[in-house]
């Protein structure tokens, strides 16, 4: 599925169960949101998105703390939690979270190159509960990879969407 099919998918549930979502993206620079954004009608469900690209605004925008960032690094599931947790505490409207952090290269690391993490957080739930997943990604140029993480992004937003509210699909 492309990007803009798992936009337009999470799109579709948010409508259907009158969820709002914001975002906390680093590695995507602002893609996720900007696709979901290609969707007419959005503006309903979609709050905003926080790009928090650099160390220093993920401090200074979402109070993440330097020393969490320090002892993790920001491409951490830890970090990408907080981003979570703290974009959803700024935005009173929003029911669900999603945060991406990652290291698509050039120049990272070799166990981390490549590597992603993707938070989801529903209001209300206890950060220790809600689900967070490293992902390896399987294209290898930068501009790809960024595209196939936001993918990632909308379709963990619409997987954990689908399983909290799955008795009204039926």
């Amino acid at each position: 599925m492309n990007i803009l099919n798992h936009a337009r998918t999470l799109a579709d549930g948010l409508a259907k169960n009158e969820k709002r979502i914001v975002f906390a993206e680093s590695c995507t620079a602002g893609l996720v949101s900007a696709t979901l954004a290609s969707v007419p009608g959005i503006s309903n469900w979609l709050c905003g998105s926080a790009v928090v690209y650099r160390e220093q605004t993920k401090t200074q925008w979402l109070n993440i703390a330097a020393s969490l960032i320090e002892k993790h690094t920001a491409v951490s599931a830890l970090v990408t939690m907080e981003l979570a947790k703290n974009v959803l505490e700024q935005t009173s409207e929003a029911d669900l979270a999603v945060a991406v952090t990652g290291h698509l290269g050039p120049d990272a690391p070799a166990e981390l190159d490549g590597m992603i993490y993707v938070g989801v957080l529903w209001r209300g739930q206890r950060i220790a509960d809600a689900a967070v997943r490293a992902v390896r990604l399987a294209a290898s140029e930068r501009v790809a990879r960024q595209h196939e993480a936001a993918g990632i992004v909308l379709s963990d937003a619409s997987e954990s969407l689908s399983a909290k509210y799955s008795s009204r699909l039926l």
